[in-house]
C-alpha cells in the first residue's frame, strides 16, 4: 500500500495483509528472537528451521518474533498449524527443531519432542476481538498455554502483541489493533476527550514514581507554548531489569502509538525516544517500525487527515543510570552531560530547551492505545483501586522459572515467585527479594504475601517501583546485596551534587567494613545518619533514594548485619571476614 492511511477502511486493509500473514493457511514457523533468545541460540535454531523447510521443500514460513516473556525456554520455537492451534516447544537446539519439523512434515506429529504448550486462541487486546485457531491430531493432549503456572495468573496489555507478530512488519501489528487508538482520537476526538480518557483510566507512570498520567498531561496541555514534546523514557539500567526493552523489541508500534495519542493531547508536534545503545536490537526494531510508519503517513504531516503533525525520532544514551531521572535524560538529549536538574520547574512546565515536556516511561506509552479504543472504564476494572492496569516484572534471581510477567495490580510476590517462577531453585527458602530496581533495596519473605501496588500500606500492599525482581535463597546475604546496591550507586553517581556524590562512597566504604568484620555500632548510626542527610539534600531522584538499600537492610535484617559486626560472621557464608 503506498498511499498514506487516512481512514479506519485504509487501516482494514492493512490489517487484511497482517492477518493473512499472522494466520496462513500453510505452516509457519516462529522463532523467538529477543535479546534473550538470540542469547541462547535462536538463530542456530532459525538455520536449522529454514533448512529443514528447504529439504523437503515444505510448503512453510519462517519467521521471527520477540520475547513472550518465557525468558528460561528460550530458544522458543512455536509451530502454527494449517487450520489448527500455535504449539510452542522450548529449551530448542538445532537439533531438536530438525527433529521436530522433520517428524511433522514427514508423520504429522512432533517425534519424541514433548511441546509446552498450545494456544487455542489469541486476544487482540487493543480491539478486544479473539483469533480461534481450529483443531488438529498433532495438538492433542497438549496443555492451553494460558493454563501453565507461568502464564495463568498474567493479563497482557503492555505486551499485547509481544511473542506473537513480527516486529519488523506493521502489518501484522494493524491486523492485532495497531493505530485503531491513534485514528480514532484524531478523527472524532477532541485532545480534552483524550485526557479525560487518560485521567479516568487511572494510568499512571510505570518508571516507579506512580504519578497520574492523565494529570501530568493535563499539566503540558495547559501551559503556554507553542513549542512542546513528548519522549519515550526507555534509559532502563537497572539490575535485573529487561521490561522496556522487550516491549521496544517485540512492539515497536505500541509505543509510537501511544506516544501519537499523547502528543495530540498535549499539543505535541515533537517527540524523541531516548534508548541506552546498549539496546542495539531494540534501538534497530524502533527506528524500522518509525520508518515504516513515516511510509504510511501515520507519522508526519497530516496524520490520518486530521491536520495534526507529528514528528519522532529515536535519541541514544551512553548508558547511564542517572539519565533514567527525567531531567538529566532530558539534558542528555539538549547534548548535555546528563546531570540532572533542581526541580521547579518541571518538564511539564520547562523541559527540553525550556518547552513543556511529557516524559513517559516505555510501558506507560504502551498502555496508551487500548485505553482509547475499549474505553477508560475497561482499563480500570484491572488492577487494583489505587492502581488500574497492569504492568511488566522482570523475575530473576534462585527461581526457577526466571522470565518477564505482566499481572495486574494487587498480585502478590508469592503469586509470582511460588505461581509463576515456579518456586526456589533447589527448593530452598527464600532469604530475602530485591525489588523495584536497587533504589528499594531487599524485603522479607514477610512481605511475600502483600499485594503489588503504587504506594506502601503497612499490612497490605508494597510499592514495587520500576519493577526489577530478583530471588535470594537461603545461600544469599543480603549485606553483601546491600553492598553491591550501594557500590552501583557509586558508580551511576554523576557527581553533581555532594549529598550524593561522597554520600554513596562513604556508605560503600561502611559496608565494605561490616562485610570484612571491621564494623561496629558506631556505623550504624554514621549510616542512619548519613541515609536521612542524602534523602533530604541530594538534587534528584537517584541521591534521595540511594539509602534505600541501607534502610530496608537495617529494617528487615538487622539480625544480619549484627552477626557480621558482632560475631563477625556471614550466616550464608558468603562474605570473607578480615583478621583484625
Amino acid at each position: 500500500m503506498n498511499t498514506a492511511v487516512r481512514t479506519s477502511g485504509d487501516l482494514d486493509k492493512l490489517a487484511s495483509l497482517g492477518s493473512a500473514s499472522l494466520y496462513p493457511e500453510k505452516v509457519k514457523i516462529l522463532i523467538g528472537s529477543g535479546t534473550c533468545g538470540l542469547a541462547m541460540g535462536a538463530r542456530a535454531v532459525e538455520d536449522a528451521a529454514l533448512a529443514t523447510v528447504k529439504r523437503f521443500k515444505a510448503d512453510a514460513t519462517v519467521s521471527r518474533i520477540g520475547c513472550i516473556g518465557f525468558c528460561s525456554q528460550e530458544p522458543l520455537l512455536d509451530i502454527v498449524l494449517p487450520g489448527g492451534p500455535r504449539v510452542s516447544f522450548g529449551s530448542m537446539t538445532a537439533a531438536k527443531a530438525r527433529a521436530v519439523l522433520t517428524a511433522y512434515f514427514t508423520k504429522g506429529n512432533f517425534g519424541g519432542e514433548k511441546p509446552l504448550g498450545r494456544f487455542s486462541s489469541e486476544e487482540h487486546v487493543s480491539t478486544g476481538e479473539v483469533h480461534s485457531y481450529g483443531s488438529s491430531p498433532a495438538a492433542e493432549g497438549i496443555p492451553e498455554w494460558s493454563k501453565l503456572d507461568f502464564f495463568r495468573l498474567q493479563k497482557k496489555v503492555i505486551m499485547r502483541n509481544c511473542g506473537s507478530i513480527d516486529p519488523m512488519s506493521i502489518e501484522e501489528s494493524i491486523a492485532r489493533g495497531a493505530y485503531r487508538g491513534a485514528q480514532k482520537a484524531l478523527s472524532s476526538m477532541k485532545p480534552a476527550s483524550v485526557l479525560d480518557e487518560i485521567t479516568a483510566s487511572g494510568l499512571r507512570g510505570r518508571g516507579g514514581a506512580y504519578f497520574p498520567t492523565g494529570q501530568k498531561w493535563r499539566f503540558a496541555h495547559n501551559a503556554k507554548g507553542d513549542v512542546k514534546y513528548v519522549v519515550c523514557n526507555a534509559d532502563e539500567g537497572a539490575p535485573g531489569s529487561s521490561m522496556d526493552r522487550s516491549v521496544l523489541e517485540g512492539d515497536p508500534h505500541a509505543i509510537i502509538e501511544g506516544m501519537i495519542i499523547g502528543s495530540y493531547a498535549i499539543g505535541a508536534n515533537v517527540g524523541y525516544v531516548y534508548v541506552r545503545s546498549e539496546y542495539p536490537l531494540a534501538i534497530t526494531t524502533l527506528e524500522h517500525a518509525i520508518a515504516e510508519a513515516e511510509k504510511l503517513g501515520i507519522l508526519g504531516d497530516d496524520i490520518f487527515g486530521s491536520g495534526w503533525n507529528f514528528r519522532l525520532s529515536v535519541r541514544r544514551g551512553a548508558g547511564a543510570y542517572v539519565c533514567g531521572e527525567e531531567t538529566g535524560l532530558i539534558e542528555s538529549i539538549e547534548g548535555h552531560s546528563g546531570e540532572p536538574r533542581g526541580r521547579p520547574p518541571f518538564p511539564v512546565t520547562a523541559g527540553l530547551w525550556g518547552k513543556p515536556t511529557v516524559v513517559n516511561n516505555v510501558k506507560t506509552w504502551a498502555s496508551v492505545a487500548p485505553i482509547i479504543t475499549r474505553g477508560s472504564q475497561w482499563y480500570a476494572s484491572i488492577g487494583s483501586k489505587t492502581t488500574t492496569g497492569t504492568t511488566i516484572f522482570s523475575l530473576e534471581g534462585s527461581v526457577k522459572n526466571p522470565g518477564l510477567v505482566e499481572v495486574p495490580f494487587g498480585i502478590t510476590l508469592r503469586d509470582m515467585i511460588y505461581g509463576m517462577g515456579g518456586g526456589i531453585r533447589g527448593d530452598k527458602a527464600c532469604k530475602a527479594v530485591q525489588v523495584g530496581g536497587p533504589s528499594i533495596g531487599c524485603v522479607p519473605p514477610s512481605m511475600l504475601d502483600l499485594a503489588i501496588d503504587s504506594q506502601d500500606v503497612p499490612g497490605k500492599s508494597a510499592n514495587m517501583g520500576t519493577g526489577g525482581i530478583i530471588v535470594m535463597d537461603s545461600d544469599s546475604c543480603v549485606v553483601d546485596m546491600t553492598r553491591f546496591l550501594l557500590g552501583f550507586f557509586v558508580d551511576e553517581s554523576c557527581g553533581r551534587c555532594t549529598p550524593c556524590r561522597e554520600g554513596t562512597k562513604q556508605m560503600y566504604a561502611m559496608f565494605n567494613k561490616i562485610c570484612e568484620g571491621k564494623a561496629n555500632t558506631e556505623t550504624i548510626e554514621q549510616l542512619e545518619r548519613l541515609s536521612q542527610a542524602m534523602n533530604a539534600a541530594s538534587v534528584c531522584g537517584l541521591g534521595t533514594t540511594a539509602s534505600g538499600p541501607v534502610t530496608n537492610a537495617l529494617r528487615h535484617f538487622r539480625d544480619d548485619i549484627d552477626m557480621h559486626i558482632a560475631g563477625r560472621k556471614c550466616p550464608a557464608g558468603v562474605c570473607e571476614m578480615k583478621k583484625a
